[in-house]
């Protein structure tokens, strides 16, 4: 049996962030092969908490509710008695790889592995152009093996200059698996008249305000859409503005759009599966697109621009659009595949079959043959 311990200072169960789901799928798997994981983040203690038994909360690391990144900088200026923290916690519990879930936000730059643990760095951003590179490169410095969560993320870095030689990509994972797609009749019936579901984070860069201000005069489908608010933000009120700017947009077409809270994990697949088709509004690109893989998981093809890891992922189960023919372009391209019969059917036929390697075995039998090779 092998520990290994995951590292990410914001996470909590439910949480409605990519990295965390990716480190609750890693988890699953890892105790479906039977290994022991757990999780360390800051504290203090959040809802919802005891969910997850394996969560350990950091006393040398507190955020507050609403977390931005200069909050996490300040919260771990005393990088000694964190890193002396966190290494007693890995060397009580006994763990064999340390996976380190960011280089600052998860703490791979401080090199807090103690002698005979294994360092993992995980990547699931590019750098922005307005980032600072020195903590990546920190965190490379420290880590065994570094793993990208996707080809473009790793192609990213490569084009950016990194030598990215021995760096090995470990997949994300769709949480829940095994869920019944709907049957030809059923989608057919949401093709006819099933509303549009959009899962997605409040942020500007995932453009859903933008999204329903660009909706045709005569659109007349449901369109229902989960607004997940988390616990961090990229600039003070960015995400009080996402919500503001949605429910705007929302009061304008109240005959047809629904907003929702925020959904548990398991529960993102199920709702996917009663939806005519998802769209994937983001400006920016998404470096996997855990949203994108839920719903090809059951059969429910996607609409997104042509940038970032979705194209990939979502194959012959997707359409995409030039992000320079604007918002307006999705909403043809998504009426133009809602009122192809055969192209609709084609694409959700094809949509599981996308993801069939995007479950928890594969990705933590792939990080542990990354760190662990001799033993696989």
């Amino acid at each position: 049996m092998t520990t290994v311990a995951y590292c990410l200072l914001t996470y909590r169960p439910d949480h409605p962030s990519g990295i965390e789901r990716s480190i609750a799928a890693q988890m699953a798997g890892m105790r479906e092969l039977g290994h022991e994981p757990l999780v360390i983040a800051a504290g203090p203690p959040r809802p919802g908490d005891a969910d997850e038994p394996a969560l350990i909360r950091l006393k040398s690391v507190v955020l507050p509710a609403l977390t931005r990144h200069t909050e996490v900088v300040d919260a771990i200026a005393d990088e000694r008695a964190v890193a002396a923290e966190v290494r007693g916690v890995l060397a009580d519990h006994g763990v064999d790889v340390a996976c380190w879930g960011a280089p600052v936000w998860g703490l791979g730059h401080l090199g807090a592995a103690p002698p005979g643990t294994l360092s993992v760095l995980m990547v699931h951003n590019t750098l922005r152009p307005t980032s600072d590179p020195a903590p990546m490169h920190r965190a490379v410095a420290a880590a065994d093996v570094v793993c990208p969560a996707s080809p473009y993320v790793l192609d990213s870095y490569a084009s950016a200059g990194w030598d990215t030689t021995d760096w090995r990509i470990v997949p994300n994972a769709v949480l829940s698996t095994g869920l019944r797609p709907p049957s030809r009749c059923e989608r057919e019936q949401l093709r006819r008249r099933g509303p549009v579901r959009i899962v997605s984070r409040a942020d500007p860069g995932k453009g859903q305000a933008c999204f329903l201000e660009a909706m045709p005069a005569g659109w007349d489908r449901p369109i229902e859409i989960v607004l997940a608010e988390a616990d961090f933000e990229f600039a003070h009120g960015q995400q009080a503005r996402a919500v503001a700017d949605c429910r705007a947009q929302a009061d304008r077409r109240s005959d047809v759009v629904t907003l929702h809270p925020a959904l548990r994990w398991h529960d993102v697949p199920a709702y996917f599966a009663e939806a005519a088709a998802t769209v994937i509004t983001s400006v920016e690109p998404e470096t996997f697109s855990h949203t994108t893989a839920e719903a090809l998981s059951v059969g429910t093809p996607v609409v997104a621009f042509d940038l970032g890891f979705v194209p990939d992922l979502a194959g012959p189960a997707g359409r995409v659009v030039p992000l320079e023919d604007g918002f307006a372009a999705l909403w043809s391209r998504l009426h133009q595949l809602l009122h192809d019969c055969d192209a609709y059917h084609a694409a959700s036929r094809a949509a599981p079959g996308r993801i069939a390697h995007h479950n928890p075995v594969t990705a933590a039998s792939a990080l542990l043959a990354a760190a662990l090779p001799s033993r696989i």
